[in-house]
């Protein structure tokens, strides 16, 4: 049953009543995404159980609708619970942006309202939400965290056009060199594909001196997700070259995960796995190929982007914390990826792994 509660401590407020529910049991849940229009992938059920099997984060939603009507709202978090990095409410982990459902500015501050008594009463750190689209600020509590780019293809012209749209040296002429050079691309949800992914993605996390995600997050999504979910991989006579992982929701393709075999780069094979995902979503009649979040620092990663004729925006991360003592610099998590770089550098396979599952399940 949903628990409510009024969001101020004064019962004769006017203010609307904060309800907690549960997604992955509220029946209503996945039918309130559909018709809402900011709803992404990582609203879903799917997404937020995947999250539950691998991590154990806890999930919770807020919403001003009673248990006896339909959902018209909703902000949804995981709760992480973690020794190293402390409790803490995040919307949502591993998630690249995750709007808050609101069409009420009153209702929106209710759940503000009813997030602070929350903090309190569990003692959280704090509450982060990754929203797509900037918010009001309803609270002076509310700190800006982290800031990232982000990047959209919008669909909407010709193949031909958006071939165009790309970059002639660095993108049209790989993807052409992929063909001449005969990569073949193989793409579903088979475990022989996430091997070969999960292959791929260990080279490029040992390059980028990062710990891998553990293999069992895939595997649960593969699960879940199911034919949402799509893997790619392209190959030169037989041999993985680059790997990509895709998410569909409604009309936007959603590029989440990407690895390849450096020493395969001159062949072009991820420009020609990205070349494929356009082509499927123009034949799906998606509107949207959302290329995820990029960090300031990573200039390379952001023009590779920039080079698919995509829009580049902001996404601004913000913090609710109830005490001073739980404020943070923009930049206050960078000791979370110097201390991995640092300890991944001569790991075997077997402890690099280890350490990618531990890592994550203090991240988020």
């Amino acid at each position: 049953m949903a628990l409510s509660y009024l969001p101020l401590v004064n019962r004769k407020s006017t203010a609307p009543v904060v309800h907690r529910i549960n997604p992955l049991e509220d029946p209503r849940w996945d039918g309130f995404l559909k018709r809402h229009p900011r709803s992404s992938v990582f609203h879903t059920s799917a997404w937020l159980e995947s999250l539950r099997r691998t991590y154990g984060c806890q999930p919770v939603a807020f919403s001003t609708s009673s248990s006896g009507e339909d959902l018209q709202n909703a902000l949804v978090a995981c709760r992480v619970d973690s020794w190293l990095t402390g409790q803490r409410l995040v919307s949502v982990p591993f998630s690249d942006h995750c709007d808050p459902l609101f069409d009420s500015a009153a209702d929106f501050a209710a759940v503000v309202t009813a997030l602070e008594h929350e903090l309190r009463k569990q003692n959280l750190r704090y509450f982060e939400l990754r929203p797509m689209h900037s918010l009001e600020p309803v609270t002076s509590l509310f700190q800006q965290s982290h800031t990232y780019w982000h990047h959209q293809v919008d669909l909407s012209p010709d193949l031909s056009t958006l071939f165009h749209n790309c970059h002639k040296s660095s993108t049209q002429r790989k993807i052409k060199r992929a063909e001449r050079e005969g990569l073949t691309c193989h793409e579903g949800r088979s475990e022989a594909l996430l091997d070969d992914f999960y292959r791929l993605l260990l080279l490029t996390r040992r390059r980028h001196q990062l710990p891998p995600q553990p293999r069992t997050w895939f595997q649960n999504l593969l699960d879940r997700m199911g034919e949402a979910l799509t893997i790619r991989v392209a190959s030169k006579d037989g041999r993985p070259a680059a790997a990509v992982l895709t998410l569909q929701y409604k009309d936007v393709l959603v590029f989440k995960y990407g690895a390849s075999d450096a020493r395969l780069h001159p062949l072009g094979g991820t420009q020609f796995l990205f070349w494929h995902c356009i082509e499927d979503a123009k034949r799906r009649g998606l509107r949207f190929f959302d290329l995820g979040r990029t960090d300031y620092s990573a200039e390379g990663l952001a023009r590779f982007k920039d080079r698919w004729g995509s829009i580049r925006s902001t996404l601004v991360y913000t913090r609710f914390a109830t005490s001073p003592h739980f404020g943070f610099r923009a930049d206050s998590d960078g000791w979370k990826e110097s201390t991995a770089k640092r300890l991944v550098a001569q790991l075997p396979d077997w402890a690099f792994c280890s350490l990618g599952s531990l890592f994550y399940r203090h991240a988020g």
